[in-house]
């Protein structure tokens, strides 16, 4: 009860303050719009940038991981044949 009582009384106070206070609230809103742009824009391109190093890090390290792929699948068989032929033997 007590909390929406607290919440009607802050909408009506800021519906008042927002009639009351319009210019100075454009105002702010003139001063903080450029400054909310400038960061997005910079926080993108910081963004752009890492994905395009991870990009270039995954082509570096590509041949590599197929290069151990290949080297995994040949231990996998060879270990394979010696079960089978340990296997066979018993």
């Amino acid at each position: 009860m007590m909390a929406l009582a607290g919440g009607s009384v802050a909408l009506v106070l800021g519906i008042i303050g927002i009639v009351v206070w319009w210019c100075p609230l454009l105002e702010i809103l003139m001063g903080v719009i450029p400054v909310m742009l400038i960061l997005g824009g910079a926080l993108a391109t910081y963004f752009g940038f890492e994905r395009m190093m991870d990009k270039k890090t995954v082509e570096i390290y590509d041949p590599i991981k197929k290069e151990f792929r290949r080297e995994i699948d040949t231990i996998k068989e060879e270990l394979k044949d010696l079960k089978d032929k340990t296997l066979s033997q018993s």
